[in-house]
């Protein structure tokens, strides 16, 4: 048995995962840890996707209500959605097994803003969580449980479910004690300010206390998160990441930002990766992280002394990066802070930080609002994630996108977007290899210019035709020509791409 299980009497609860997925039911809305395929249980989702297949077996019908904090990997999300053993699922996920399921009606899905998911199961939005699984470094002598390499929404998961079963995974370094900041909103009606006013502020402890009563099973695993590899920053990522940077340069000599103090949010992904490592050569200096995900690119930039401190909920590393962080979590510590989501989203922590957020998108369109999740208005991809949470929330918002996809069949800038995600009240900034968008300041008419001045070479005609279009239409606010608004999206229905066939 692991010495990582410090309390006796959870000593007396270990049982295989087998054993442990007969406490949850039928029906049973079920809590797990996770978030970005970080510290997600390894163990019992197959165990419960065995359990619903076998039932499935015999005629009978085996569903659960699956939350999370955001995504997982495919050995939770992926066998759960295989085995047909989900029914509803919130509030992120990126699995193409549970995708598909979602697309063809098989399982609900609710997309919902980060930052809220934790604050609506503790008001219960939702109803009773029957049953918390959630992945430790260790169990303290008290009972109380060290997180691993997320911490998402498992505090309201331990504190509304009526059984917790906690996964102890010896693959998880033991230095990640003391890397997390535990600390919850007090319920309404007494809620306080967060008492967090610099991205490196410590409030909270190091542990989540949890009711030692309720825990019903402990298992032990060795098993490594989902850590998927990054590409190479490619001559669009690396020529987005220079408009970027030079966006940034523009700010500074504007008065609006100064090259020591740089606070900023990042969204997952290559091109991401690929503005922090424009960063590394920059004259930024003392850079902060306040933002959902640790990335490869963050962690070079504390290596190379320009970051000071990245606060996040959980890692999104790949390999290489998970094996360092494992390796050398004691020093990373230092300077890397984890806490629960409903704090590293929160809105009133974002606003005081005064961050630069910069997400990815779909789409946007020429009066720009932006799609992050669909495609052609019906089709889910992911879901939002943080992004609203940020976005609406941060001193500058920013997206970053390559101007077309599919080898130039889906152009990124539309007239109108098929689904909105992100209005044009909260986006400020677009930018694609092709230049900078900064909308700020501009009625949706002086916007058209710059949003079409960065979109693909091959879109651009159609775009300003479509403006034609729209200018001729009665009123002038934000015109739109409604016959042809999605002739872009119907476009790629009906022939496989946007583009018009005479001008390809």
């Amino acid at each position: 048995m692991s010495d990582r299980i410090a309390s006796a009497k959870l000593r007396d609860k270990v049982m295989s995962a087998e054993e442990a997925a007969e406490f949850v039911e039928h029906g049973d809305k079920v809590g797990i840890s996770g978030f970005t395929g970080a510290g997600y249980p390894k163990a019992l989702p197959g165990a419960i996707a065995e359990k619903a297949k076998a039932a499935h077996d015999k005629g009978q019908d085996f569903k659960i209500d699956l939350f999370t904090g955001a995504s997982t990997a495919p050995e939770c999300d992926g066998v759960l959605a295989e085995a047909g053993a989900l029914r509803y699922r919130m509030p992120y996920q990126s699995d193409p097994q549970m995708r598909n399921k979602i697309n063809a009606g098989e399982m609900k899905f609710q997309d919902i803003h980060l930052s809220h998911s934790g604050m609506m199961v503790e008001q219960g939005f939702f109803g009773d969580i029957n049953v918390a699984i959630i992945e430790a470094v260790r169990i303290t002598e008290d009972g109380n449980i060290v997180p691993s390499s997320s911490v998402g929404n498992s505090v309201e998961f331990l504190n509304a479910a009526q059984k917790i079963i906690i996964e102890v995974n010896s693959w998880q370094s033991e230095d990640l004690e003391g890397m997390h900041d535990i600390w919850t909103v007090p319920p309404l009606p007494n809620r306080i300010p967060i008492p967090i006013t610099k991205a490196g502020d410590r409030i909270g402890t190091t542990y989540i206390e949890i009711d030692p009563e309720k825990v019903v099973a402990v298992v032990e695993t060795n098993d490594p998160d989902r850590n998927a590899p990054f590409k190479a920053p490619d001559e669009v990522s690396e020529q987005i990441a220079g408009n970027f940077l030079d966006f940034l340069e523009h700010e500074v000599q504007a008065g609006r930002l100064a090259y020591d103090g740089y606070v900023m949010q990042s969204g997952v992904g290559n091109v991401p990766n690929a503005v922090m490592a424009g960063l590394m050569e920059s004259k930024f200096e003392n850079i902060q992280a306040y933002t959902e995900v640790i990335q490869d690119g963050m962690v070079d930039l504390i290596d190379a002394g320009k970051m000071t401190v990245a606060s996040a909920t959980s890692f999104s590393l790949s390999p290489e990066y998970a094996e360092k962080m494992n390796n050398e979590a004691a020093r990373y510590r230092e300077s890397i802070i984890l806490r629960p989501q409903s704090i590293s989203n929160h809105p009133e922590v974002i606003r005081r930080t005064g961050l630069i957020a910069t997400n990815g998108m779909i789409e946007a369109d020429i009066y720009g609002n932006a799609n992050s999740t669909h495609i052609n208005g019906s089709r889910l991809m992911n879901a939002l994630g943080g992004s609203g949470d940020f976005t609406r929330n941060a001193y500058i918002s920013s997206f970053i996108s390559p101007s077309e996809a599919k080898g130039g069949a889906i152009s990124a800038i539309v007239p109108m977007v098929s689904h909105v995600d992100h209005t044009e009240h909260d986006a400020m900034v677009f930018i694609t290899e092709y230049g900078v968008a900064d909308l700020r300041g501009l009625a949706p008419r002086d916007r058209v210019a710059k949003m079409i001045s960065i979109a693909h070479p091959t879109y651009r005609p159609l775009l300003e035709e479509y403006v034609e279009l729209a200018s001729k239409c009665k009123y002038q606010s934000t015109p739109h020509d409604l016959k042809h608004a999605f002739d872009f999206h119907n476009r790629i229905e009906e022939t496989g791409t946007m583009q018009k066939k005479d001008a390809q």
